[in-house]
């Protein structure tokens, strides 16, 4: 039973990262007026999920469904992860190199059919090259990168302690 209660408390303990981590983003956007960019809305979305499967999880008590919720929330963390690294990426290139700007993603929600609005989102813009904010050196995505890193090694241990017993 004890073993029940600290991975329930570790789940809920991610979901509360998770949820915090999407709180900053919003004050972010709104109090400190940071535009996102199409890969900021999409690490959201990996947040938002990883939430929701550990809020479950936690609420859930089953071992054999710890390491179920574990592993998908470790797919989701390394989704997530492709994402920050594509960002990092297209903040380290020159500008001249960074792909061109699209319209703005209520436009390309009317407009364009939902793969291309997929695509252009996870390929990113010239806009998600831009360093708007860093904390210790790393800019936001550097933050989620460890964020979703973490949350992933954490799940991969749950996963492993669970599937033992």
């Amino acid at each position: 039973m004890l073993q029940f209660l600290s991975i329930r408390r570790f789940h809920g303990l991610i979901a509360f990262a998770a949820f915090t981590l999407l709180a900053v983003a919003f004050y972010m956007e709104y109090e400190m007026g940071l535009e996102p960019c199409p890969l900021c809305m999409l690490q959201r979305i990996m947040f938002l999920a990883i939430g929701v499967v550990s809020c479950i999880s936690a609420l859930h008590n089953s071992l054999r469904g710890f390491r179920h919720y574990s592993i998908t929330i470790v797919v989701i963390s390394l989704l997530g992860a492709g994402l920050s690294i594509r960002h990092l990426y297209l903040q380290g290139l020159p500008e001249e190199q960074l792909p061109a700007c699209l319209p703005g993603l209520s436009y390309m929600v009317e407009v364009f059919p939902w793969q291309e609005i997929m695509s252009a989102m996870i390929m990113g813009t010239g806009e998600c090259g831009d360093v708007v904010w860093t904390f210790l050196g790393l800019s936001i995505p550097g933050w989620t990168l460890v964020a979703f890193v973490g949350m992933a090694f954490i799940n991969i241990m749950i996963a492993l302690k669970s599937n033992r017993t």
